[in-house]
């Protein structure tokens, strides 16, 4: 089971939640230490729902297996990602990885000086994604703190995490856990078009990905 985990190498985060356009909502912005456009790595494997190009370039990224949140709940994550100058290589349905980078920081829409806008929101997709909050703006559905939805491992640099509390793991221990997942994996590959089937226990589940 995945942990998610911060999707930038460098934490340094220039505007927090419940505070000026973040009012009624718990988003953060993130930039890097040199305002440079930095990649975004996806925090785990999920599917996008949702893009919304008309505004900030804003994508919905929602896991597609529950993951592991710091406090220990077992649930679906959605993220909201916004400010990419260039999202044309993204489409709905598109599957991304965890560690994948995915996504850049920018200035597309309301925005000053290259960063990314980050919301979370707990379990899954729902509606079309967000709703005007009491303050105006746009946000998130099912909104979460994002210190209580992502962990951090050893190759975030920490520069500025704006006073909140991240859950860290070390990479070997995720590295590890990613380890432990393939082991459990078992992979088919059909010798020629026909019916196959396949014998299952309860409570277990198979995964079929057509390539």
């Amino acid at each position: 089971m995945e942990k998610p985990i911060f999707p930038a190498k460098t934490m340094r985060i220039t505007q927090g939640y419940e505070e000026g356009t973040h009012k009624d909502s718990y988003a953060i912005d993130n930039a890097d230490i040199d305002y440079r456009i930095s990649n975004l790595y996806a925090p785990y494997t999920g599917i996008i729902k949702k893009i919304y190009p008309n505004d900030a370039n804003e994508i919905w990224l929602e896991s597609i297996e529950p993951v592991e949140y710091p406090d220990g709940t077992i649930d679906y994550l959605t993220m909201m990602f916004a400010h990419d100058n260039n999202i044309d290589d993204l489409f709905v349905g598109k599957k991304i990885n965890q560690g994948e980078v995915f996504y850049q920081e920018g200035v597309k829409g309301n925005a000053t000086g290259n960063h990314c806008h980050i919301e979370c929101g707990k379990g899954k997709f729902t509606e079309n994604g967000w709703h005007k909050n009491s303050a105006g703006y746009w946000s998130i559905n099912n909104r979460k703190k994002p210190e209580e939805c992502l962990w951090i491992d050893d190759s975030i640099s920490i520069i500025d995490d704006y006073g909140y509390s991240f859950k860290k793991i070390s990479t070997e221990v995720v590295e590890k856990e990613k380890q432990e997942e393939k082991k459990e994996q078992f992979i088919f590959i059909a010798p020629k078009k026909d019916l196959y089937g396949v014998y299952l226990e309860q409570n277990q589940k198979i995964i079929i990905e057509l390539s």
